[in-house]
């Protein structure tokens, strides 16, 4: 019962550190190291967020998970006792987390890298790359995703209008995505 107590306590605590001075700074009263200018959105960093590493200027979108244990390996024991396996995370610089992306244990991302919305990131990923899927999968190089992005997304001086929603509604791209293939074995 005390435990549930200091529980929420402890969940009460970071809470009004977050309203009061931001995310960034609750996450650094767990232990997450956070670099400057980074954004971060979720608050799950597993049962031990002194091990998550975080560099300059990366964003983690909301619903991120940073696991930094294997909870199969307590299933493991011997005259030894049980088995544990614990491991760091190490987040670059100029990084992007998509929503909802799993980051394993033992996982080092590089600099310059996006890792796609629902990823599940079970290796390293060097620089200068883009990843997703299940496992993540290398897409293009971030370069690539670079000179793209530079000649179609709409820029800050493309922006009209006093409020933010004016703002946005200014730049927002009206095509849509094409259709799934519907013929099964016919895709290229």
């Amino acid at each position: 019962m005390f435990s549930g107590i200091r529980y929420l306590l402890s969940a009460m605590k970071l809470n009004v550190i977050a309203t009061i001075k931001g995310n960034s700074v609750a996450l650094r009263t767990l232990g997450v190291k956070v670099g400057e200018g980074s954004r971060i959105y979720t608050r799950s960093f597993g049962g031990e967020p002194w091990l998550v590493s975080i560099g300059d200027r990366v964003t983690v979108t909301a619903g991120v998970n940073f696991v930094t244990h294997d909870g199969s390996s307590w299933l493991l024991r011997d005259e030894k006792g049980r088995r544990y396996r614990c491991a760091r995370i190490f987040v670059g610089n100029d990084v992007f987390i998509g929503a909802n992306a799993i980051i394993l244990p033992g996982v080092r991302i590089g600099n310059r890298v996006i890792v796609a919305a629902g990823s599940v990131v079970n290796r390293s990923i060097p620089d200068n790359c883009v990843v997703g899927g299940v496992p993540a999968r290398f897409l293009r190089t971030f370069d690539e995703f670079e000179r793209r992005g530079l000649a179609t997304f709409r820029s800050e001086a493309d922006k009209k209008g006093k409020t933010f929603r004016e703002q946005v509604d200014s730049i927002v791209d009206e095509t849509m995505a094409p259709e799934i293939s519907v013929h099964r074995g016919l895709e290229q």
